[in-house]
């Protein structure tokens, strides 16, 4: 009995201890998982703080580039927008300044009208005070009359008829010489006047056209890198360079000339193929004929689109409309032709800016001149493959391309080949002329240019009379000294004439030629 409740206290001991065990674990388990837990929740919070400072960190960050840009951006649209400013600026100065030109001009315009009205009015003054001066002189001749014929019955006892027919005589030849010096002198001032004019009408047209002075050759020079090319382009036996001949149509001129190849040919059109197909085969490296023919196929079709792309901006430069399709593509032809170094479309837009000038000066057809302008020359764009002269092909083509008659007259007469039956032809020709014969237009030799003027020299010497003969201003002017006791001043004149229709004869020369015949006589004495 003792015994079993001594195993029964013990177990209630071992129970209660045990519970006790448990309960003490328990309490220390709870206690140890919330230090972990706190210390995990310390951990996470000290995670966070240094996230949250990442993050602030990486935000300012983000937003300093972010201003970077925008300041960028902000600094570029102020530039843009600055340079856009200045452009405007610019086109606005530019506007400005077109006004103001334009403005002159209409004042100058105002001021020549005026000027034209003002001459007008003293012309008109001029022919009044004329007028009222020649019926003076008659009254007074009237008088003068009647008191000669009574003094002559009172002297000359002549009967009325006699007296009447006397008088009449006497007057008649009074009036002749009057008349003869008064239609001398109103001759004189008309030529002065209309000399004038014309200057100022020329001048003014070749003011108001300012274009280049283009100069070129017969020949093109073709670079090349080095000497060995050179051996490239004969080829094995010659054949390259007979093929290149061949197929383009030109001379090849392969000399000790280091790194450059001269090509010759008189067409320009196909020098300039050859020109433009040796430059590809230099660069592509491939030389042989096949290949040569290929480059040229390629390169002509090329300079056909050139040509007709040159036409149709010569004509829409000169604001022309209407002309045959052709006939535009004939015109670009003219951009590989040259005329004394002078490049011939050039030298056509030239004539057609020049003769419409004038024309609105004059008062005559503008659109005629213009157009004829432009097309005086065509005949040039294709004599080296048609005979005849370039003005009967220019004809030709104006006749088949339906041109009317008055800009086939212009294009006949520019070279004096038929006579002048309207202003327009004579502006087309004169603008010709001036086109040509301007500075730097055309290229002379100075071996020609010293003939010319020997030439000009030797046929003013060979008149008798003539001292002595000097050729000026490039040979447009000539002044011939004469011995006073051999050429009087009536038969200056005439000597004058004879020169210059000597010089038309035989001399060819741009522009015009002044003769000035000067004949003085000096006398000198010593006094002691």
């Amino acid at each position: 009995m003792s015994n079993s409740l001594i195993v029964l206290s013990s177990s209630i001991v071992s129970v209660f201890v045990g519970v006790g065990a448990l309960v003490i674990g328990t309490i220390l388990g709870i206690f140890l998982t919330r230090l972990i837990i706190n210390k995990k929740i310390l951990s996470n919070k000290t995670t966070a703080a240094k996230l949250l400072e990442e993050a602030y960190a990486e935000a300012k960050t983000v937003k300093k580039e972010a201003l970077l840009e925008a300041k960028e951006e902000m600094h570029q649209l102020r530039n843009e927008l600055d340079k856009e400013i200045k452009e405007r600026r610019v086109e606005i100065q530019k506007t400005e300044d077109r006004l103001i030109q334009r403005e002159e001009f209409l004042d100058k315009k105002e001021l020549s009208f005026e000027k034209k009205a003002e001459q007008l009015e003293e012309s008109r003054l001029e022919n009044l005070n004329y007028k009222n001066s020649l019926n003076k002189k008659l009254e007074e001749q009237e008088e003068i009359e009647k008191k000669i014929i009574k003094e002559l019955e009172r002297v000359a006892q002549l009967g009325k008829e006699e007296a009447k027919n006397l008088l009449i005589k006497e007057i008649t030849e009074d009036a002749r010489k009057e008349s003869v010096k008064q239609v001398k002198e109103i001759e004189e001032k008309a030529l002065n006047n209309a000399n004038k004019k014309a200057r100022d009408i020329v001048a003014l047209a070749i003011q108001k056209c300012a274009t280049d002075v283009t100069s070129e050759i017969t020949i093109s020079v073709v670079s090349i890198p080095n000497d060995d090319m050179k051996g490239r382009i004969i080829g094995r036996e010659g054949r390259n360079i007979r093929a290149i001949e061949n197929v383009m149509g030109v001379d090849l001129i392969v000399d000790d000339t280091p790194e450059a190849i001269t090509v010759s040919c008189f067409d320009p059109v196909r020098r300039e193929i050859a020109r433009l197909s040796l430059e590809r085969l230099i660069i592509d490296g491939r030389i042989h004929p096949t290949r040569i023919e290929e480059i040229v196929t390629k390169v002509t079709k090329e300079i056909d689109q050139t040509i007709k792309q040159a036409g149709e901006d010569a004509i829409e430069e000169a604001n022309i409309f209407g002309m045959h399709p052709e006939l535009v593509k004939t015109l670009g032809r003219l951009k590989y032709r040259t005329s004394y170094g002078q490049n011939c479309l050039k030298h056509s837009l030239e004539t057609s800016f020049l003769a419409g000038l004038l024309a609105t000066e004059i008062g005559a057809d503008v659109k005629v001149a213009k157009r004829a302008g432009l097309l005086h020359d065509i005949g040039k764009a294709l004599d080296h493959e048609v005979e005849g002269t370039h003005v009967s092909i220019g004809v030709d083509l104006a006749k088949r391309y339906k041109e009317s008659q008055a800009v086939i007259h212009c294009i006949e007469a520019h070279h004096f080949g038929v006579e002048f039956n309207s202003v327009e032809a004579v502006l087309v020709q004169v603008a010709d002329s001036i086109s040509s014969s301007r500075p730097g237009a055309r290229k002379a030799t100075l071996e020609n240019y010293v003939k010319r003027l020997e030439k000009l020299e030797e046929i003013c010497n060979s008149f008798k009379g003539v001292e002595k003969s000097f050729a000026l201003q490039a040979g447009r002017e000539v002044r011939i000294l004469v011995k006073p006791n051999e050429i009087s001043d009536e038969t200056a004149h005439f000597l004058a004439e004879d020169i210059a229709k000597r010089i038309e004869n035989e001399m060819e020369y741009p522009g015009q030629v002044k003769v000035n015949v000067i004949r003085e006589s000096r006398f000198s004495a010593t006094a002691k």
